[in-house]
């Protein structure tokens, strides 16, 4: 399901492509790249799901609220999914701003939806970037987001 998505995000959403297609036109382009029809139709759930957490009465906890020096405890499931550098990754993204606590739980959300054994950092900066793709008024954060994710480190690594 994850590579769906990446594939939806490079091809269509990330290159400013026209994203109002027809689902069954999508289902079959999906197909034809060698998708497989039921991950096709949990990608896709997983997308609409996104667009339906910034409806804050199906997620109530996506209210604004005050947020200053709130600590974030993670479920017994969150941890088995997020290890220590994905949590750690998450605090370093509120400290600089680019994640407000609603978007680190929409994050969040979206992570423990995704359908597979293996998550990793990298996978998980890829799910902030398509949230914060999909946030009004989280341009500044998307490009922060995106320098983050596609930045080359610099000098030799010790």
């Amino acid at each position: 399901m994850f590579d769906i998505l990446m594939y939806l995000f490079e091809n269509f959403i990330h290159s400013e492509t026209e994203i109002r297609v027809d689902q069954d036109e999508l289902t079959d382009e999906l197909v034809r790249a060698g998708f497989h029809q039921d991950e096709i139709y949990k990608a896709l759930s997983w997308l609409e799901k996104l667009a339906a957490l910034q409806e804050t009465d199906i997620n109530p906890y996506l209210v604004k609220g005050p947020t200053s020096f709130v600590t974030r405890i993670y479920t017994h499931e969150e941890e088995m999914r997020l290890d220590i550098e994905c949590r750690g990754f998450l605090m370093f993204l509120e400290q600089i701003n680019v994640l407000d606590s609603t978007t680190r739980e929409m994050v969040i959300d979206r992570v423990m939806e995704i359908d597979s054994k293996e998550f990793c950092l990298e996978d998980m900066k890829w799910v902030v970037l398509m949230v914060l793709f999909n946030v009004p008024g989280k341009e500044n954060a998307y490009a922060q987001m995106e320098d983050l994710l596609f930045e080359e480190p610099e000098g030799p690594l010790h």
